[in-house]
Parts: C-alpha cells; structure tokens; sequence
C-alpha cells in the first residue's frame, strides 16, 4: 500500500471512527435508558420490531452500495441509479410490512409489536437514501462528511427516544426515535454536500443487478445472521425473554459496530483500490486483522469481566450477565469475519462470501432449531459455537485467494491478544472480590483492565503500532 493511500486509511478510520463512537454512543445510551424504564416485555417487542424492519432495510439495499465502491464507471450515475432503484424497493417494502405486520407479530408472539412495526417500516425509504449518500463517501474515503448525516441523525434520535422514553411513552419511543433518525440522516447528508440526485443508467443497472444476483442473497442471508436468534427466541420463549436476550446481545454488539465495521467500511474500498492496481492484498488484510483482533479484543474482555454489571440496570437482568460472557466472544469471531469477508468481495469472488454466509447461516438455524427451548443462555452457546466454526473456514478460503495472513502470523497475533487479556482480567478479577456490586467498584474494574490490557498491548504489539505511526497500513 502506498505511503499516501496508506495516510488516507488512518484519516478515514479515525475520522469514521469519531463518527461510530457519537452514533453509536447514541445508541447505547439509548439502550441503558429503555432497560432502566421498560419491562423485559416491553423492551422483547422493540427488539423484535427493530429486528424486522432492519431485515426491510437490508432487503431493499441487497448490497448494492457496494456497488458504488467497486465501479470502474461514473461513480455519480452509479449512485443516482442506486438511489432509484433502492429508494423504489424500500417504498414498497414499507406497504409490505405495514400490511403483514399484524399476522407477522402474532406467528412470533408478540402481536404487541405489529403497530411498532408499521411505525418503524415508514423509515425505510429514508434509510435507502443515507445509504447511497454513505456509500458514495465510502468510496472516496470521504469519512469526515459521515459525521452530520450519521452523528447528527443518530443524535437526534436517540433524544427523541430519551426524552419520550422519560415521559412515559413506553417502546413506541425508540420507534420514533429510529424514525426521526432515518428521516434525518439524507436531509444531513445533502446538507453536508453528499446529495445524490436521482437517475436511470442502463448500464449501471446491468452492473448492479449482477453484483445484486450474488452479493444480494448474501445480504440477507447475514440479516438473518443478525437477526433469526431475536426471532427465535421470540416464538419459543416470549417476548419478556427476547428483552433479556437483546440487552446481553445490544452490550455485545457494540464494539463490533465501533470497531469492526469502521475497519470494514474502510477496509473494502482499500482492498479494491489494491485490487484495481494489482497490488498483493495480503500486507493489508494481515494489517486490519491484526487491527481489529487488538482493539476488540481489550472492548469484549470488559464486557465478559464486568458482565455480572448488569444488574445495576436492575435486578430484573441479571439473567443477561450469562449470555453476555458468551456473546462477547461470539462478537470477537464476527469481527474478525467482517474484516476477512472484505477482502472476499474485493478480490470479486463473491459466491465464496455468499457461501461462508450460508454455511453460517445453517449452523445458526440447526443450533437454534435444537437449543432454542433450553432457554437464552443455549442461544447464545449457539451463536458462539457458529462464528468459530466459520472462522477456519473463511481463513481457508483467504488462502486460496492467496490474501490471507499466515497460520504462525495469526497464531502470534492471537496469543499476543489473549495475554493482554490475561493482563487486565486477573487483577480485575481479583478487584471485584471486595468491591461489591456498586458503580464505583464497577467504574474501577474497567480501569484496571484498560491500565493491564492497554499496557500489556503496548508492550506486545510495539511493531503494529510503529507501523501505524509511520502512516498506516503499508
């Protein structure tokens, strides 16, 4: 990688990852406030109703803005014809879901949730909007520009969602608050200078319907990924399960959003413009697993080591704290495959993605068609146990694509994670024996293991980060 594509790899990842870190902040405030005021149920039927429509929103993007990052065409027409066609499927996907809604809810338990569901599906062609603007500036490695149309609508949102959730308005405060962020988010953007106008490219709809033809099963087979264990969970245990459930999972799915798909959305335009001059992708794809392996790693110990924190939300979710532990490592295998599912589709071989997806997929749903009535604590075994099955898999198909890190690179990598791991998690551990369940013992946990995992990281991966100081990911 050259010395300047390289500097425009750390800008983007920093400049998108001070946009993560406000969205997606957001989000988790949102998420310590509706578990501090609704019910188990309550909190099951938002979650199944978030679940739903963001199955809408992946059904009418199918991967197309992909698109937008790889064309060798007018990348300005390409997004126009991406608007058109995404905001036209998520128009009609909107009339789909606001007429199924009821018979929908009622086959997964929750009838409850079939008004939250129509409120929510009216965001979708809102959201197909940001999505192309998000794609174009992803392309151009534009990442400062993310931060009015994706902070500022998330911001916005999650207020909306706090201060009705504070004056008793019940789940329809986080569908309202995702609305007014769907709605915002292309108003932002076109204000931030990344308006797209609307257009019809033959050309461009031959490339996008057969990028779509194998990339867009792909799409919604990891939709499902994301969402069948909420689904689930929700027609075998109920909906006062899925809330504790969605807590455990919602804590765990943070640092894959803050970290793994900041490094992924930079990684992929990265690995294709490397594609596109015949550069050897392995250098990078060894640089941003070792990247996301580091950073996660330290964010998924804190959740496992304070996992028993969670009843400071309230004694009703004390069932989350195990599920929590198991989580945070399915989380670290996810981040890991979303980094090397990247490179995948960067080097054009997107059946091998749709494949890895798919296999995935079945061991997810064979999992949960067995464990499912165990209760949530097997929900999440299954979720584990499937990422990691996955992951030699996809390490074998980076290999053949001759992008892969080494096994004894990967190996040292990994070693080196866990025993920064050890660093924090003993001395944490041995803290929280005296300090009691309060926020202050739980305040000084997670300071000492930053202090033992951050240090042991700067001890250990002295390579890494000389590299990244030098300019990047060379």
């Amino acid at each position: 990688m050259t010395s300047a594509l390289g500097t425009r790899v750390v800008r983007g990842s920093l400049w998108l990852g001070a946009v993560n870190l406000v969205s997606k902040s957001s989000q988790m405030v949102v998420t310590l406030v509706l578990a501090a005021l609704l019910t188990e149920g309550q909190l099951g039927a938002v979650a199944l109703a978030v679940a739903l429509v963001n199955l809408g929103q992946v059904v009418q993007s199918i991967g197309v803005y992909d698109v937008i990052g790889r064309t060798a065409g007018d990348p300005r027409r390409t997004a126009g014809t991406v608007l058109t066609l995404s905001v036209g499927a998520g128009i009609v996907l909107a009339g789909a879901l606001v007429a199924v809604a009821g018979p929908l809810t009622a086959v997964l338990g929750t009838p409850d949730a079939a008004g939250l569901v129509r409120l929510a599906a009216l965001g979708l062609p809102f959201s197909a909007a940001g999505g192309v603007q998000m794609g174009l500036m992803h392309r151009e490695l534009d990442f400062r520009r993310r931060l009015l149309p994706d902070g500022g609508s998330a911001v916005l949102g999650a207020a909306v969602t706090v201060v009705l959730a504070a004056c008793g308005a019940g789940p329809v405060s986080l569908v309202l608050g995702l609305l007014g962020t769907a709605v915002a988010q292309p108003l932002l953007g076109a204000l931030a200078g990344g308006g797209v106008r609307p257009c019809w490219d033959t050309a461009a709809v031959r490339e996008v319907l057969r990028w779509v033809a194998v990339v867009g099963p792909a799409a919604v087979v990891g939709a499902l990924l994301v969402n069948l264990d909420y689904l689930a969970v929700g027609h075998v245990l109920g909906p006062a399960a899925v809330g504790v459930y969605s807590l455990a999972y919602r804590l765990a799915w943070v640092p894959y959003i803050m970290v793994a798909v900041v490094l992924g959305a930079v990684a992929f335009p990265v690995f294709t413009r490397l594609q596109r001059d015949g550069t050897p992708l392995a250098g990078a794809v060894t640089r941003f697993t070792r990247a996301v392996l580091v950073v996660t790693g330290g964010l998924y110990l804190a959740l496992a080591v304070l996992a028993d924190r969670v009843v400071l939300l309230g004694a009703r979710w004390a069932d989350a704290a195990g599920p929590l532990v198991l989580l945070s490592g399915y989380g670290a295998g996810i981040c890991l495959l979303q980094i090397w599912y990247q490179a995948v589709k960067a080097t054009g071989h997107v059946r091998r993605y749709l494949a890895l997806e798919t296999t995935h997929l079945g061991l997810l749903a064979a999992g949960l068609a067995l464990l499912t009535h165990a209760g949530i604590g097997a929900v999440a075994v299954v979720q584990l146990g499937a990422a990691w099955l996955v992951v030699p898999l996809a390490w074998r198909v980076l290999a053949g694509l001759g992008v892969a890190p080494s096994a004894a690179e990967l190996a040292g990598m990994v070693v080196r994670v866990l025993v920064a791991c050890l660093a924090g998690a003993v001395p944490a551990m041995a803290l929280a024996r005296w300090s009691g369940e309060s926020l202050p013992g739980a305040l000084a946990e997670a300071a000492v293991l930053v202090a033992g995992y951050g240090g042991a990281t700067l001890l250990l991966q002295r390579t890494a980060l000389a590299e990244l100081r030098r300019g990047g990911l060379r």
